[in-house]
């Protein structure tokens, strides 16, 4: 039976077979990953993947799509995992993961600060997601681009683009162009901050009215003094800063709440 595309869940199936040789070459998969699979969908990588490995994990939330790929493979070489990947905990599939997929755009975003919770478990990710997203996550200081997502992305992988996809190797079609992007986890020895938490904080104030100057955005949090040492201008705006300068806010900031509750 022919399946009908669900706009509600995002549904582009890709189908051009350069690109998806092209994917499954950047991936490398070998017979004895562990890896998942994210929407795989009409099997566009489900099929070559499984080929190679031993054993496949996929996360589906379509029950349609489960209930064709529970019929199509065995669950000794592919467990179908039915539901919402923005609820799923993937503490429950083995460390060392390798994370793939062609993921739905409208969900994209919480579903990378998803599963950064997890990097700690993951090798790496292979995904195929909307251009504009994967030039916002790769971004440099200074440019338009460059934003939260950038900077708390930065911060936990090392990213790179390695294919860009045109709306026709997709049915149907989406409406923008597409890229995949290769992401390694960062190792735990260079994660500075004192508070992952309280980074995301600053972060996200700093980046709430990207216009204003660092003086204006975080006020109430940075004082002249405070800027003076730190070393940086408060006339900045967040677009100016790299990584490493929102670490050492975040964690000037922890030291100093923590030294007056002593």
């Amino acid at each position: 039976m022919k399946h009908i595309p669900r706009k509600r869940f995002g549904q582009h199936f890709l189908t051009d077979q350069a690109v998806i040789a092209d994917i499954v070459a950047a991936i490398r998969p070998q017979p004895g990953d562990a890896m998942v699979e994210i929407g795989p969908g009409l099997g566009a990588l489900t099929v070559p993947l499984a080929a190679v490995l031993r054993h496949l994990h996929v996360i589906e939330i379509d029950r349609d799509i489960v209930a064709r790929l529970r019929q199509a493979y065995p669950p000794e070489r592919v467990s179908v995992h039915a539901g919402d990947v923005l609820e799923f905990d993937f503490s429950v599939l083995p460390r060392e993961l390798r994370v793939v997929g062609n993921l739905p755009y409208n969900i994209s975003t919480p579903l990378l600060f998803h599963l950064a919770r997890y990097a700690e478990r993951i090798r790496d990710m292979h995904f195929m997601l909307q251009k504009e997203v994967v030039e916002r996550m790769v971004a440099t200081p200074g440019g338009r681009d460059y934003g939260r997502l950038s900077v708390m992305l930065q911060y936990r992988f090392d990213m790179e683009l390695l294919i860009e996809v045109a709306p026709h190797a997709f049915s149907p079609p989406p409406q923008v162009e597409s890229a995949v992007v290769r992401m390694h986890p960062r190792p735990r020895a260079q994660l500075k901050a004192v508070n992952a938490e309280a980074l995301e904080q600053v972060v996200r104030r700093a980046f709430a009215q990207r216009r204003k100057t660092l003086r204006n955005s975080l006020a109430g949090l940075l004082a002249a003094g405070d800027y003076a040492a730190l070393g940086i201008a408060p006339g900045l705006r967040a677009e100016n800063l790299a990584v490493a300068d929102f670490v050492a806010i975040s964690n000037y900031l922890e030291n100093k709440e923590n030294s007056t509750t002593r």
